[in-house]
């Protein structure tokens, strides 16, 4: 069985795939410019999981459809009944080692450098996540929905991941 996507279910996921490629796309520049080997790492990982995001959504736009079993950590695709392949919800290993105190190692210009990047992926992650809210509430299909919810929840996890790998160095203060 194949989604039957409305119009306007259609635009909001091309704009979506269009957000998914300009972030995985940052992610790979920046993981090439980032001088803190933890931060490359960080931005490689959340450039394989927005790829994953991107297929997913193209898959929808294809007709496919997204099973999320709750409580198993894992979605689906399925096109006309058939397994095209598996979308892992865990953030990863990298998500939690941006959540480990970090010793004050590096400092000036590069530090500075690696913090702009930093803010500019959480900037993008917020702007995006805020995007799937419409995506999410205009989609009349349930599967869509649900896919869109699972893919903004690792939106808002790679928020948190940056967020706190900026606090943890000193480089964002919330207060």
């Amino acid at each position: 069985m194949t989604n039957k996507l409305t119009q306007k279910e259609q635009s909001l996921l091309r704009d979506q795939l269009s957000h998914e490629k300009l972030c995985i796309q940052k992610y790979n520049n920046y993981a090439e410019q980032a001088e803190d080997p933890q931060l490359k790492q960080l931005f490689s990982q959340y450039s394989s999981q927005e790829q994953e995001h991107y297929d997913t959504i193209n898959q929808l736009l294809q007709g496919g459809q997204m099973i999320v079993s709750p409580g198993q950590g894992q979605a689906q695709m399925r096109r006309d009944g058939q397994g095209v392949g598996q979308y892992s919800m865990e953030v990863g290993a990298m998500g939690q080692q941006a959540n480990q105190p970090v010793k004050q190692g590096k400092t000036g210009l590069r530090n500075q450098d690696d913090a702009m990047l930093c803010m500019d992926m959480l900037a993008t992650e917020k702007y995006i996540s805020s995007a799937y809210d419409t995506a999410v509430f205009e989609s009349a299909n349930t599967e869509v929905r649900q896919a869109l919810q699972h893919i903004q929840t690792e939106e808002q996890q790679h928020g948190e991941g940056l967020f706190n790998y900026l606090s943890q160095r000193g480089m964002y203060n919330p207060e």
